[in-house]
């Protein structure tokens, strides 16, 4: 197959860029930095700034869209979301004006979301027919993927990826926290109720080839382990894969005036469960936090 990519030079696009070359497909990736996405991706891959020059994308199989800044990185003033939403639905929406332009447009469009599309729903098990709350993420997440579903058509089908944590040796919400644990300064966020909806980076690009290769499948997929955690159990059995002690607790007051609305991020959580990636026939390789942890730490 062909595929373009957006965003590839992000955590998940260079883990599944290498898979994808492996399995004998051609990659393309769309960036805004050239020289940066050469410098860390096989030459093989042919490597597109933008999308301004492009008339339509006849010829390519697939589109991967997994471009957005990162959510957690700087606190939400009313300017940085405002660039976390555009930094999504902008390139999206080119993609799909593409799409539409094409003779033969690709057959499948992958499109990223997350489990903030739900807010914060505290014990409620949640899968892909859950209503949402009405939060800033939300907002973000329902926008980004009515923009992608557009794209749908007789010829194209559209996948959503409503992704947990990812857990990988570097990079993620794993890379900040590690040297902090491995300080023995790691320990649960604010009460440690709130579920922590995780996923090994091997499964996520696992998952997306799956839905890739499987032409049935289209709408929203929860990118998530069948068995999400507690924030408090996630602390503890990383603090026991790292042998340090992971009992310092972060209140959630001096969360939020650190890191203003975004605090929910980590004080909030979805019980999210994969229902329709299983029910399509998708096996996890990892199912166990512990044994997740011990490989990307490893």
């Amino acid at each position: 197959m062909r595929i373009i990519i957006t965003g590839g030079t992000g955590l998940v696009g260079q883990h599944l860029i290498p898979r994808l070359l492996e399995l004998g497909h051609d990659v393309t990736v769309v960036t805004r930095d050239p020289d940066k996405a050469r410098a860390r991706l096989n030459p093989a891959v042919e490597v597109w700034k933008g999308l301004y020059e492009r008339e339509n994308l006849d010829g390519y199989d697939a589109v991967i869209n997994l471009a957005g800044e990162p959510i957690a990185d700087k606190r939400w003033s009313a300017a940085q979301k405002e660039r976390l939403c555009q930094s999504r639905w902008k390139i999206t929406r080119q993609l799909v004006t593409l799409f539409k332009a094409s003779q033969r447009p690709p057959s499948v469009l992958i499109s990223g979301s997350a489990t903030g599309y739900y807010g914060d729903l505290g014990e409620v098990v949640v899968t892909e027919e859950e209503p949402p709350h009405n939060e800033f993420t939300h907002k973000l997440c329902a926008r980004w993927e009515q923009i992608a579903s557009e794209a749908q058509s007789d010829h194209t089908r559209v996948c959503l990826l409503r992704t947990g944590v990812v857990l990988a040796s570097h990079g993620g919400m794993l890379g900040k926290l590690l040297a902090l644990f491995r300080l023995g300064l790691g320990g649960p966020a604010g009460t440690g109720r709130q579920y922590l909806p995780w996923i090994h980076i091997d499964d996520m690009v696992n998952g997306i080839i799956w839905l890739l290769s499987h032409d049935s499948l289209r709408g929203p997929f929860n990118m998530t382990s069948p068995y999400p955690v507690r924030n408090e159990q996630f602390a503890h059995t990383l603090g026991q894969v790292l042998h340090r002690p992971a009992f310092i607790r972060q209140p959630a007051a001096a969360l939020r005036l650190a890191m203003g609305e975004s605090s929910v991020l980590v004080l909030g959580g979805q019980r999210a469960l994969p229902k329709r990636l299983e029910a399509s026939g998708f096996s996890f390789r990892w199912f166990d936090l512990e044994d997740a942890l011990h490989d990307v730490v490893r």
